[in-house]
C-alpha cells in the first residue's frame, strides 16, 4: 500500500534528482552558455578570454559563475560614474541607479538602454532571468522584480563582471 508519505518522499526525490541534473548539465562546463552562444560584437576564444580576464572574472563572465556575497569592492562604490562590462568595456549601469539591496552584490534598478540582454536560466531547479552583456555575451547576474521604484527591478550583478569608471 502506498502512503501519503511515500508519495511526498518520492516527489521530493524526483525533484531533487531533476534539479541536480539541471545543475550538473550546466556545471559540466561545455562552455555552451549564454556567454558563448549567439553572435556578439566582441567574440574571443576561451584562451583569448583567459588572457584578458582574471580567473574570477572568467568564471563569472564566461562560465556563468557567481562570486561570493559581500566580496566585491563595487558594493561600496558610491562615486559618480558608470559600471561597465569587465570583458568588453560596454557601459551597463549609471551610478545613480545603484542602491543597497542588502544581498551582498552590487544592485541597480535600471540599466543603460540597450546595454544588456536577458535569457532564461533554469539552474538550481528554478526559473530566473539571467542578465548578460549585449556586446560580448558575458554573464553579469540576474534581475528580480523586488527592486525600488521607479522600475521595481533589482539587477543583482556580480562585481567581478564589471569595472567602475569614475565620471
Amino acid at each position: 500500500m502506498i502512503t501519503r508519505r511515500d508519495i511526498l518522499l518520492g516527489t521530493a526525490g524526483v525533484a531533487a534528482v531533476a534539479a541536480a541534473g539541471i545543475g550538473l548539465l550546466k556545471w559540466q562546463g561545455s562552455e555552451a552558455t549564454a556567454a558563448t552562444e549567439g553572435r556578439f560584437e566582441v567574440t574571443k576564444t576561451p584562451e583569448e578570454w583567459r588572457k584578458i580576464l582574471t580567473p574570477e572574472q572568467y568564471a563569472v563572465l564566461r562560465e556563468e559563475g557567481t562570486e561570493r556575497a559581500w566580496s566585491s569592492p563595487l558594493n561600496k562604490e558610491k562615486r559618480e560614474g558608470v559600471f561597465a562590462c569587465a570583458g568588453c568595456d560596454l557601459a551597463l549601469f549609471e551610478s545613480e541607479t545603484k542602491f543597497e539591496s542588502g544581498t551582498g552584490w552590487p544592485s541597480f534598478y535600471a540599466t543603460i538602454e540597450g546595454a544588456v540582454e536577458k535569457s532564461q536560466d533554469w539552474s538550481f531547479g528554478m526559473l530566473r532571468d539571467e542578465v548578460h552583456c549585449r556586446r560580448c555575451g558575458g554573464h553579469l547576474g540576474h534581475v528580480f522584480n523586488d527592486g525600488p521604484q521607479p522600475t521595481g527591478l533589482r539587477y543583482c550583478m556580480n562585481g567581478a563582471a564589471m569595472k567602475f569608471i569614475p565620471a
